[in-house]
This record gives C-alpha cells, sequence and structure tokens, in this order.
C-alpha cells in the first residue's frame, strides 16, 4: 500500500492526544493502519477486544484508517503488512529516551523499518493513558480528553455510573 504507516501502541484507552496524532500523521501518510498491541509490559484495564471497539468508534469517519491488533514483534506486524513505516509519539523528553530505544531495536531486527516521531500536538501534551486512567478512577472530569464511548466506559470499569 503506498505511503501506509503503522502507528502501534496499547490504546488503553485511546485519548484525544491519540486522535490528534493520528488526523496529523492523515496530513503526511494517504492511510494508517492503528495497530493495538495484544500482549505488552503494561497493564491494561481493558481487553484487547474492547479497546479495539473504542478504536473502531472513534475512527469511524475515517475511511483512510484501519484498526487491527497484533500479536508478538510490532516489526514482524509491520512487514506482514507491508509496512516499512512506524508512526510514534513524542510528548515530552521523558517519552524521547524510550521511543529512541524502541526504535534502535526495531531498526536493529529489521532495517529496513523506519520510526517516523510526531511531537504531540500543544493541546494534549499533558495528556497519557495512565494519567487519564489515575484521574478517571478518582472521579475526575475527564470529558474532552476521550471519546463519549471511551468517557462512557472508564466511568462504567470504575463504578461510576
Amino acid at each position: 500500500m503506498p505511503n501506509l504507516a503503522i502507528y502501534p501502541g496499547t490504546f488503553d484507552p485511546i485519548t484525544n492526544g491519540h486522535l490528534d496524532l493520528i488526523e496529523r500523521g492523515l496530513r503526511i501518510f494517504d492511510h494508517i493502519i492503528v495497530a493495538v498491541a495484544e500482549g505488552s509490559y503494561k497493564k491494561t484495564i481493558f481487553t484487547v477486544e474492547e479497546r479495539l471497539e473504542m478504536m473502531r468508534d472513534a475512527l469511524k469517519d475515517k475511511p483512510n484508517v484501519t484498526v487491527d491488533s497484533f500479536p508478538g514483534l510490532l516489526v514482524d506486524y509491520v512487514k506482514s503488512k507491508n509496512g516499512v513505516v512506524v508512526l510514534r509519539g513524542l510528548r515530552a523528553i521523558t517519552d524521547f529516551e524510550y521511543e529512541f530505544q524502541m526504535a534502535m531495536m526495531n531498526r536493529r531486527l529489521e532495517p529496513e523499518i523506519e520510526t517516523v516521531f510526531l511531537m504531540t500536538g500543544l493541546r494534549w501534551v499533558f495528556l497519557s493513558s495512565s494519567i487519564l486512567k489515575e484521574a478517571a478512577m478518582h472521579g475526575g472530569n475527564i470529558e474532552g480528553m476521550v471519546s463519549e464511548l471511551v468517557y462512557k466506559k472508564l466511568r462504567e470499569k470504575y463504578g461510576l455510573e
């Protein structure tokens, strides 16, 4: 597929920061596959199926975005999709070290796969799924930071409905 990028992550859950990155990525790439990681060192609160449902709902009006999931190594998934570009977002310097290490490991495993970094939009620079979940768990108002479905599912997950 010409001009394809794979945007991987746990997306537990997808936030408006993720959506902003996808929107801006579509200015560069013709098509983006948003790939939900099935196995991760991160402890998730939503199942892969729930994360896919929320992702598909949030991206339902984007015909040039495909939502998928993958087990195992990202580079194997990228190769299976005939991709050569991984799209990643950077919020702050603290993200850079981890993302740099991952990009270098991916390059070591598959030299033909490139990682393209986009800076998070200023409006969402503070937002991460972890911080969002923490706020939601304690009853914080997270409206406007996530889609309506994600908002509802977080409130259900934390018994706030």
